[in-house]
């Protein structure tokens, strides 16, 4: 007999704890909303593998990604965070309530965050697993630049990030070999950047190569690579090997239930927001021009303020505006023709006499009730009876003329 899952319920659930993740937590959580993160392998992500972070700001000295992500979860854990180590089996984002399930569990929550993060795409070489995240196969040159100063180092793939991050390692490295499987002088990376690359004395291009296997102990001594035409094998001595042969980011799961781009990316606009109401994404699972922790973390504080913003809208939608019959002003107060209106509704709120209620939404920071409420004017003012939407004046409205649609006869509006 199958077990009954045990269904719980939260303001936020946050699936993926890299850097992403817990940020969004710890403004959900100093938000006072119930939050839980999801998180199927290690608290911290891609960044935990990471030896020497010293870009991150308020950490003059450098710190290790795992120090750094441990830190994140600490804080998180303050704001009472709450942490799950499990797998996400499938979600359900059709309705108001967002569900997440697990296998023992169901989650209810009024918001979700997508911070699943992604993968890098690998060779699938011999040995290649052994080696992999601080091992010797690095897939940030921003991370382990400063680690491989005076070494030889090998880049594997010719595309923009490749050749880019290749130049960017000839600043320590003491030469930079480049595995590159088409023929001499052909590359993927745009014309600009292979024109640097080639005349850059401190990179060789190893042409028609693709790599065969790893070698090594404890860590990476050597790569073999294979010429793709000969089949003869060519050994690199090298401590470190960059892999920037693409990205995976981790969507699958979401593909029937958010769009997702043609690259496997979440599209996302400057709020973080996915076109799912009460969905966001954030971090590596949205196509970013740079992906570093700094970056992650500008995601996961917008989504998690997003998030706190639009739990508090669908209060204030339900428990004030639906809750009682009244006119509801959308306006934008950095607009002087919606403050011009604003006499004509202390008009109608001086008539209402406590018959119905008057609110006041102004959209100069947030569209959020005003999309809730189908109004993408200004200035709008709705009429609510019943708990719906009567009526909605666009650009000019009568004291009069409302007191018709609220359906009162001896108004005594004086317009």
């Amino acid at each position: 007999m199958a077990r009954e899952k045990k269904i719980e319920e939260y303001d936020v659930v946050i699936i993926g704890g890299g850097a992403s993740g817990m940020t969004a937590g710890i403004y959900a959580g100093r938000a006072r909303l119930k939050t839980l993160l999801i998180e199927k392998s290690l608290v911290g992500g891609l960044a935990t593998y990471t030896n020497e972070i010293e870009n991150y700001p308020g950490f003059p000295e450098g710190t290790t990604g795992l120090e750094l992500m441990n830190r994140f979860q600490a804080q998180a854990k303050k704001f009472g965070v709450k942490f799950k180590g499990t797998d996400v089996k499938s979600v359900d984002f059709s309705g108001e309530t967002k569900i997440v399930e697990t296998f023992r569990n169901i989650y209810k929550s009024k918001v979700v965050i997508i911070s699943s993060g992604g993968r890098p795409r690998t060779t699938g070489a011999e040995n290649e697993e052994n080696f992999l995240f601080d091992k010797g196969i690095s897939f940030c040159a921003t991370c382990d630049a400063a680690s491989n100063t005076g070494k030889d180092v090998l880049i594997i793939g010719s595309g923009d990030a490749a050749i880019e991050e290749g130049m960017f390692l000839t600043k320590f490295a003491n030469k930079v070999y480049v595995s590159v499987i088409h023929d001499n002088g052909k590359m993927d990376c745009n014309e600009i950047a292979k024109a640097e690359a080639l005349a850059n004395p401190k990179m060789e291009f190893l042409w028609n190569t693709m790599v065969k296997r790893f070698e090594g102990g404890d860590h990476l001594e050597r790569v073999v690579l294979e010429n793709v035409k000969t089949r003869e094998e060519v050994p690199v001595e090298t401590p470190t090997c960059f892999e920037f042969i693409g990205y995976i980011p981790n969507t699958e799961i979401f593909e029937d239930h958010v769009e997702v781009n043609a690259k496997g990316y979440l599209p996302v606009n400057e709020n973080m927001e996915t076109k799912v109401e009460g969905v966001y994404a954030v971090g590596d699972v949205t196509e970013k021009f740079l992906k570093q922790v700094a970056t992650a973390v500008g995601d996961g504080a917008i989504a998690g303020y997003a998030a706190e913003k639009y739990i508090a809208e669908i209060e204030v939608y339900q428990n004030q505006i639906l809750s009682k019959d009244g006119v509801v002003f959308v306006y934008d107060a950095s607009e002087e023709a919606c403050r011009e209106h604003l006499c004509d509704i202390d008009e109608i709120e001086k008539h209402a006499k406590g018959v119905f209620q008057v609110t006041r939404v102004d959209v100069y920071k947030s569209k959020g009730i005003a999309n809730r409420m189908h109004i993408h004017r200004v200035p709008s003012l709705a009429v609510i009876k019943n708990g719906e939407i009567v009526k909605v004046f666009e650009d000019s409205f009568t004291c009069k003329k409302v007191c018709e649609a609220m359906g009162i006869a001896d108004c005594s509006c004086a317009h």
